[in-house]
């Protein structure tokens, strides 16, 4: 077929050429100048640099085992792009410290204009171990480079489907969708080296309780389909109903319990 095609236009070129010779040509009208290049638009969102959210964390028997912040630390140049530099930290309760200690920073890159990650990474500290993930994203190639220092260095390169995320730029896309009750879509992340199809299937209205009060919310459960068979279960995630689509609450229930993260407060939002 490719080569029909190129037979068709060149025999239409040929006596179009010939014609040229035996006839005086016009000169050409200028061209039109060419069109200026469309500015890029960032996607609206319902976050900004300076959101900071505080979190209480629920374990098993303790009410409060630990607190979390998740920050919208700046909105910078990045990778050739614009991009929400956020960061997330968690830490035990100085009673549980004493059991276990444990501290965890995760941050991401969430390009302005795409709303996909560029880069994320999770640093953690668990009794005596250091681990730093870092997962890098060529979207366009859909391809992404998995890395794990610790004593050593591991990598791994990863095809990645369109629009994947990392499990914290997730979170805050999320919070960018139109969603409804009733609804179902997917949204691929990239965790631990791996690539998980995560379905959030959306429940009805509720009241969550808050350390700001009651806050109506819509309760999602993310349905994980991957190559880790220790996903979590029991996870649910309830996003308030209004403009902020602030993150109130987060359950999952993993082999050493019953985690629950509860907004606490919220400032610079």
């Amino acid at each position: 077929m490719k080569n029909l095609v190129f037979i068709v236009a060149l025999a239409a070129a040929v006596p179009l050429a010939a014609q040229s010779r035996t006839r005086q040509t016009t000169p050409a009208k200028p061209a039109a100048a060419a069109k200026a290049p469309v500015a890029k638009k960032e996607m609206a969102v319902p976050f900004k640099a300076g959101e900071a959210l505080e979190y209480d964390i629920g374990w098993s028997s303790f009410v409060t085992a630990g607190t979390a912040t998740v920050e919208v630390k700046e909105k910078k140049p990045s990778y050739g792009s614009t991009a929400y530099y956020i960061v997330a930290e968690g830490r035990p309760t100085p009673i549980v410290s004493k059991l276990y200690t444990l501290y965890y920073k995760a941050d991401t890159l969430i390009d302005v204009y795409s709303l996909l990650p560029q880069r994320g990474s999770l640093y953690s500290e668990e009794g005596k171990r250091r681990r730093m993930k870092t997962t890098t994203f060529d979207q366009s190639a859909k391809k992404a480079n998995y890395q794990i220092q610790t004593a050593t260095l591991v990598k791994k390169d990863l095809a990645i489907p369109g629009f994947t995320q990392d499990a914290l730029s997730a979170i805050f896309v999320l919070r960018s969708i139109p969603f409804k009750p009733g609804e179902k879509f997917n949204i691929p992340v990239s965790d631990n080296g791996n690539v998980y199809k995560v379905q959030m299937q959306v429940g009805a209205l509720e009241p969550v309780k808050t350390g700001m009060g009651t806050i109506t919310g819509m309760k999602i459960t993310p349905v994980i389909t991957g190559p880790d068979k220790d996903s979590p279960r029991g996870l649910a995630l309830w996003i308030s109903d209004d403009a902020r689509r602030l993150p109130l609450k987060m359950e999952a229930q993993l082999m050493v319990g019953k985690f629950t993260v509860t907004l606490r407060q919220v400032r610079g939002a």
